[in-house]
């Protein structure tokens, strides 16, 4: 019998995966996290949900060179001066465009707002899992709804952690 390998889509909350993990000390290596998300999880698409700024093309060029498909949503300063550009609504449609093509979603964040996409997905047996930067920042809403199927990246430091070549 031959064996064939999950085709898994990952939904990436960039913000809030790079906020989580900075919030710990550190700094995700993109280009290795995209190898970890296919070697471990058999990710054959990855999405990258994140904010536009013209002044980050290198980091675009990168991140697709990396592997990832990037989904851009324009910016806005708030009320702070903080730019913010929210992907939520972008993620939720393009994990439901998309869910006759993969076999099991891998959605990485820490936010609540996708509670009801998490516990869709975990209904439809289509949830892989919900990778979350830190236990504590985590929405008791996504932990709720993702159940067994949530894991904390904390640990991962070791294996994803960007260094600087010196």
């Amino acid at each position: 019998m031959i064996e064939t390998k999950e085709n898994n889509f990952a939904f990436i909350d960039a913000q809030n995966l790079n906020l989580g993990l900075q919030s710990l000390g550190w700094k995700l290596d993109w280009k290795r996290f995209r190898i970890y998300l296919k070697e471990k999880y058999n990710v054959s698409t990855a999405y990258l949900f994140i904010g536009y700024l013209q002044e980050r093309q290198d980091l675009y060029s990168s991140l697709q060179k990396a592997g990832y498909v990037l989904i851009f949503k324009p910016v806005f300063p708030d009320g702070n001066g903080e730019v913010k550009g929210n992907v939520d609504a972008d993620l939720v449609l393009q994990a439901m465009i998309d869910f006759v093509n993969y076999d099991k979603a891998i959605i990485v964040t820490s936010d609540g707002d996708f509670y009801s996409l998490v516990k869709y997905l975990y209904e439809k047996n289509k949830l892989k899992l919900v990778m979350s930067p830190y236990n504590k920042t985590c929405s008791i809403l996504l932990k709720k709804s993702a159940k067994e199927k949530v894991t904390f990246m904390d640990n991962l430091r070791e294996k994803l952690e960007y260094k600087k070549i010196k």
